[in-house]
């Protein structure tokens, strides 16, 4: 059954119980849209965004920056290709709900093992479908990221008072450290899986010419195969890692991951480490969060946006060549330009909002990008980033210095 697509304000109606729906979103501001519940039953809050991007559903919902949020899919057709065991960007999902436009329909795709109504069921995430999601995202396009919360039950039964006052306790993204809520608790090293070729699937890596030390604020799979591609042992480490311990395994280069959360609620225990990690001039690469608590770490300061970036047709210029770069982007915090001191130099530039997307220490193989370069999903355009830090590393291993 598909449900009308409405929007409405809690002043509205008083009584939802005689509205046939089984789910419900509630904005902060009292807005409301009925319409049909998906995968698992119950109650969620977060920060509800928008992501653009046409394919690729599975690894932007399990990506573990989306921890607290909940994603509007502005493409109306999720779903159709079902769910598999190969695309997953982590073991736990952390995403709190998704929203979409039309109802899902039987998927159709040989790689397909289970519909992605019953995959979001046995990952206990909520969602709602049959709403109108073009509204919902102009309002967040002129609004900002608004806080909310998906109810769904069979019963349908909703206390819109509760649920609203509910959205409203909940503090939001700001000064919320989640990395160390995302992060491995104990190191590991990667299993050296490359990236997924359809002829072959994963294979693996069995030449390692570089130690890559990864710091988890929240890492996606497919960073760590992109390092099995260029023949790196990769050794996962949690975010709270001492750059004693990091020393102690020898990396020719240190990984600062992507992640969820404020950057500069994180940055209280990282920034020291990564400071005294700079010192060491090891090469240095981070993504994302890991580009903004470097950026903290060198001294500049982070804000919240009012919209992020979340999508995989975001358009990038590379100011030291000139050339445009298409990329896949998930982050709702930036790098305050004028924040930035004299021996950083701004890299790359977005194109929508000229926003910073990228920096590099002028006198060290120190350098980030905002963006995800290891296009899961997305386009392949940033993939030159791997090729950059491992020939990094191939100058320092030269040197040896530990």
């Amino acid at each position: 059954m598909y449900l009308k697509p409405s929007i409405q304000n809690i002043n509205s109606i008083k009584n939802l119980k005689e509205i046939d729906s089984t789910a419900i979103l509630i904005l902060q501001n009292g807005k409301f849209f009925r319409g049909i519940g998906l995968g698992y039953q119950g109650t969620v809050t977060g920060e509800v965004c928008f992501n653009t991007s046409i394919t690729g559903y599975q690894e932007i919902i399990s990506d573990p920056s989306y921890a607290e949020q909940i994603i509007t899919f502005t493409f109306p057709h999720v779903g159709n290709v079902g769910t598999n065991k190969e695309d997953h960007e982590s073991d736990k999902i952390w995403t709190k709900g998704v929203i979409i436009n039309s109802e899902i329909t039987s998927p159709s795709n040989y790689r397909s093992l289970k519909s992605l109504d019953e995959w979001l069921k046995k990952n206990k995430i909520v969602g709602i479908t049959g709403i109108d999601t073009r509204s919902l995202t102009s309002f967040i396009r002129d609004k900002g990221a608004p806080k909310g919360t998906i109810s769904f039950s069979k019963k349908n039964k909703f206390n819109i008072n509760k649920l609203l006052r509910q959205t409203h306790k909940w503090s939001g993204l700001k000064n919320l450290d989640l990395a160390k809520v995302v992060s491995t608790k104990k190191k590991y090293n990667w299993k050296d899986l490359k990236t997924w070729k359809k002829s072959k699937g994963f294979e693996k890596n069995k030449k390692k010419s570089f130690h890559v030390v990864a710091i988890d604020y929240g890492v996606k799979k497919n960073i760590l195969r992109y390092f099995s591609d260029f023949n790196c042992k990769v050794t996962v480490i949690p975010c709270k890692t001492t750059d004693e311990d990091i020393l102690k395994l020898k990396p020719h280069g240190i990984f600062l991951s992507n992640g969820p959360g404020d950057p500069a609620a994180t940055g209280k225990y990282a920034i020291p480490i990564i400071q005294k990690l700079i010192k060491k001039n090891l090469p240095i690469f981070g993504i994302c969060l890991g580009h903004q608590i470097l950026a903290l770490a060198l001294g500049a300061k982070t804000k919240k946006m009012s919209l992020g970036h979340r999508g995989a047709n975001h358009p990038v210029k590379n100011l030291l060549k000139g050339n445009v770069e298409i990329t896949s982007q998930n982050h709702g915090f930036e790098v305050i330009k004028n924040s930035l001191t004299r021996n950083v130099q701004i890299t790359h530039q977005s194109l929508f909002d000229n926003s910073i997307e990228g920096i590099r220490l002028k006198n060290k193989p120190v350098y980030s990008v905002q963006y995800h370069p290891e296009s899961n999903p997305g386009p392949q355009d940033s993939v030159y980033l791997f090729e950059q830090f491992v020939e990094s590393m191939k100058k320092y291993a030269k040197k040896k210095r530990y």
